[in-house]
């Protein structure tokens, strides 16, 4: 196989999504201000969520220059840059099992070494030696530096964006098909290679399960310590917090088992990766994601038996269909069919599952996502919409995904796409949408 220098390989990208370099611009632009909006909307140093300030009082924080040097916490940034020094020094030092990836244009398979889960269990394990040593006010540390490490991880991903763009000029570089349009405002925020790596370390792998995904669940864990210690112990942790964070860690964790599962979703196979990838894994995913088990911290909400067996079932129905749905869809694409569920045969000679979950909705995976984000943001009761951001977000999220999923496979199958929408005509909610 040659290198994938020429423009066959690398074709010159003549459609825009995000409404182009602006729209690029201002995603690039806002959603680390969101996210900052975000957290001071619902924290107890600015009053409760929504806090109770007026106009006038944030427009004159925002013109003090202390309130940016405010945001930088060196104690917090050294704990972040070894975090994430951890997490490479774990990937390549812990056993691993070797998987392929899908084949690429160039002919070529990458291999990923797959050691996610042992990296979270060892992280795991030290968290838990210190609370046993400590008690729980010992890892308290992320929730009560929680600013700090965010802007920290804004800066590694900002750098690490700027990183895999320049370098992804040097020659031989396979990019992606949607990032190389030439404007750097647009190219930067999309992705230009396809995958770019540090020696052996793939970068876009690296990022989409380890440093971010496990960050998420061990501020969980902290948001837990930091009840516990204001409640006088473990024992009188409302029922509440208990569920949000054993939800969005288990959801960590069943992530990082079925690690090979990813190599087969869109921001592996397809998206180049840069400052949306980068941002998305480092920054938004465990800073906003876990505002629930961090608004419970402060408003403690007692939820009761009904309701907690209620919660829980919600959220077992999501991840069984959510499990199921990528089960089916994995061992069809390796080869197996222990169901001997329906299929469509493209003209390409692609296969297209048409029974089982796949056969009820042409996402249904994304589904069962949805009750599970709902499922996380019911314990904080009704008090504010706040707290229900993550669902509304990935509502808006996955049928964007799924917009852009579909609009790919028109092109990929022509008509045989159609066809196989008349066997499949619900897009994520069976029977709904």
């Amino acid at each position: 196989m040659g290198t994938p220098a020429g423009t066959d390989l690398n074709p010159r990208t003549t459609k825009y999504e995000f409404y182009g370099p602006p729209g690029a611009l201002f995603v690039t632009v806002a959603t680390p201000f969101f996210t900052y909006l975000l957290y001071f909307s619902c924290s107890e140093e600015t009053g409760g969520c929504p806090p109770e300030v007026d106009l006038e009082h944030v427009l004159g924080a925002l013109k003090d220059p202390h309130f940016y040097l405010n945001l930088w916490d060196a104690e917090a940034a050294k704990w972040y840059f070894a975090w994430f020094a951890f997490c490479v020094a774990a990937w390549a030092i812990l056993p691993a099992r070797v998987v392929e990836g899908t084949l690429m244009r160039d002919g070529l398979k990458k291999k990923y070494k797959t050691n996610a889960f042992s990296t979270c269990i060892l992280a795991f394990c030290i968290v838990a030696g210190i609370i046993y040593q400590q008690g729980p006010e010992g890892f308290t540390i992320l929730y009560r530096k929680l600013l700090g490490f965010m802007t920290a991880a804004l800066a590694v991903s900002t750098v690490q964006a700027v990183h895999v763009y320049a370098s992804s000029f040097q020659p031989g570089k396979l990019l992606t098909l949607n990032g190389n349009t030439g404007n750097p405002i647009y190219d930067f925020f999309i992705g230009r290679e396809l995958n770019p790596t540090i020696g052996s370390l793939d970068l876009k792998y690296f990022n989409e399960l380890r440093p971010g995904l496990i960050l998420w669940a061990l501020i969980c864990i902290s948001t837990l310590c930091e009840q516990a210690t204001r409640r006088g112990g473990w024992a009188n942790v409302t029922d509440s917090m208990w569920l949000t964070a054993f939800f969005q860690i288990f959801y960590v964790v069943d992530s990082m088992y079925n690690e090979a599962a990813i190599f087969t979703i869109m921001d592996i196979t397809t998206d180049g990766f840069g400052f949306m990838l980068s941002f998305g894994d480092l920054v938004w995913v465990p800073f906003t994601y876990s505002l629930q088990a961090r608004y419970l911290v402060f408003e403690q909400v007692e939820l009761g038996l009904v309701y907690t067996a209620l919660i829980l079932g919600l959220n077992s129905l999501g991840y069984l269909i959510f499990r199921q749905a990528n089960s089916e869809k994995n061992d069809f694409r390796n080869g197996k069919n222990p169901r001997n569920l329906a299929y469509l045969t493209t003209k390409r000679g692609s296969k297209l599952l048409t029974s089982g979950w796949w056969g009820r909705s042409r996402h249904p995976n994304y589904f069962g996502d949805l009750l599970m984000a709902l499922a996380w943001s019911l314990p904080t009761g009704f008090e504010t919409p706040i707290t229900y951001f993550y669902v509304i977000f990935f509502t808006f999220f996955l049928i964007y995904r799924q917009e852009r999923d579909d609009a790919a496979c028109a092109e990929k199958y022509g008509d045989d796409w159609e066809t196989y929408k008349q066997i499949v005509p619900y897009r994520i909610v069976p029977y709904v949408y």
